[in-house]
C-alpha cells in the first residue's frame, strides 16, 4: 500500500510525535473513510464542530489521524490495522458502512463510532439500537429503508416511466444486497422494472451510463453509498450529458446539479458522530450509549435542472419540498 496516496491527513489534522503524546496525554481518534478528504471538507468541519460541543479542539487537547481510502474499499482493512498500531482512544467511521466493518474486524475493545445506511443490528454491528452491547455504538442513517420513498418520489414525478435504473457498489455488499432487494419490490409494486447496474469505479460508472442510454432506462436512482458521493461530479455530469432524470439520497447532489434528492442530513450526522465520540472520551461507554436515528429528511428539487431536462414538477411534489432550488 502507498502510504503517501492512502494516508492523509486533512486541513489542520495534527500528527503528534509519541514522545509529546506521553508528555501531554493528549488522546487520538482514528477517522476512517471509503471516500477522498477533498470531497467531505464541509462534513469533516462539522465532525470537528461536535467535537468541539464535547470539549475537544483538535490541534489543542485532541488529534486525529484520517484514513482516507480514495475509493477503494479493498484499502479499508489495511488502514484500519494501521489505526490500530496508532494506539488510537476511538475510532470514527462516518457516513460508511465499509469502514465501520473494516473498524469491526480489527477490534473488539477501541470504541467504534459509526454512521450506517445499513440496518446496525442487522449487520451485526450491535445487539440492539437501545443498548449496543460492545464497543460500538453511533448514527443508523436507515438509507436503505428510504428506497421505496425515493423511488415512489420518481414514480409520482414520471408517471409515464416504465423503466428505472438502480446504481449499486458491488463491493459494499451490506447496503448492495438490501437496497436491491427494497428497489425491487418497490417497483413491482407499482408494475415497473429495475435494472441494476454496478460501479465501482470511474470507468464503471462511466459504462453504466451507457448501458442506461441502450436501455432506455426513463430515469435512475443511486444506493446510499460513501463512494457515489465522493463521485458526485461525475455521476452529475453524465446524467446532464445524457439528459437522464436521477433521483439521489443527499442534499449535495441536488445542490450541485442533480434533479431531486431525499436523505438525512449528512452533516448533522457527521456532528453527532463527533460529539458521541468526545462523550466516549470523556469516559462514557458505547455499550450503554444508544444508537441514534435521523429525525428530519430533506426533500430537495433542483427546478433549473428539472427546466433543463423538460420537466415539469407537479406542484404537489413542490409542495412537500424542503428546499426548491431555482
Amino acid at each position: 500500500m502507498n502510504r503517501r496516496v492512502f494516508i492523509s491527513a486533512l486541513g489542520g489534522a495534527a500528527v503528534w510525535p509519541v514522545a509529546a503524546r506521553a508528555q501531554k496525554t493528549i488522546p487520538v481518534i482514528g477517522f476512517l473513510h471509503a471516500a477522498s478528504a477533498a470531497a467531505y471538507t464541509n462534513l469533516v468541519a462539522a465532525f470537528r464542530k461536535g467535537l468541539s460541543e464535547a470539549g475537544y479542539t483538535e490541534g489543542h487537547n485532541v488529534a486525529v489521524e484520517y484514513r482516507w481510502a480514495e475509493g477503494h474499499n479493498e484499502h479499508l482493512p489495511a488502514l484500519a490495522a494501521d489505526l490500530l498500531g496508532r494506539r488510537v482512544a476511538v475510532i470514527v467511521t462516518p457516513g460508511s458502512t465499509a469502514a465501520t466493518l473494516a473498524a469491526k474486524a480489527v477490534t473488539t475493545t477501541i470504541p467504534i463510532v459509526f454512521t450506517s445506511a445499513a440496518d446496525p443490528v442487522k449487520t451485526g454491528l450491535v445487539a440492539s439500537l437501545n443498548r449496543p452491547g460492545g464497543n460500538m455504538t453511533g448514527i443508523s442513517d436507515i438509507g436503505v429503508e428510504l428506497g421505496a420513498k425515493r423511488i415512489g418520489l420518481l414514480h409520482e414525478l414520471l408517471p409515464g416511466a416504465v423503466r428505472f435504473a438502480a446504481f449499486v457498489n458491488p463491493t459494499n455488499p451490506f447496503i448492495t444486497e438490501p437496497f436491491v432487494s427494497e428497489m425491487q419490490v418497490a417497483a413491482s409494486a407499482i408494475g415497473r422494472q429495475i435494472e441494476v447496474v454496478a460501479a465501482s469505479t470511474n470507468s464503471e460508472i462511466d459504462t453504466g451510463f451507457a448501458i442506461l442510454v441502450k436501455s432506455q432506462a426513463d430515469a435512475f436512482l443511486i444506493s446510499t453509498d460513501a463512494l457515489f458521493l465522493a463521485r458526485r461530479v461525475q455521476l452529475l455530469t453524465l446524467a446532464a450529458r445524457h439528459a437522464i432524470p436521477g433521483m439521489y439520497f443527499r442534499r449535495e447532489f441536488a445542490e450541485a446539479g442533480g434533479l431531486m434528492s431525499y436523505g438525512s442530513n449528512l452533516a448533522e450526522q457527521f456532528r453527532q458522530n463527533g460529539i458521541y465520540a468526545g462523550r466516549i472520551l470523556n469516559g462514557e461507554n458505547p455499550a450503554e450509549m444508544p444508537v441514534q436515528l435521523p429525525t428530519n429528511f430533506e426533500f430537495v428539487i433542483n427546478l433549473q435542472t428539472a427546466k433543463t431536462l423538460g420537466i415539469e414538477i407537479p406542484a404537489t411534489l413542490l409542495a412537500r419540498a424542503n428546499e426548491v432550488i431555482e
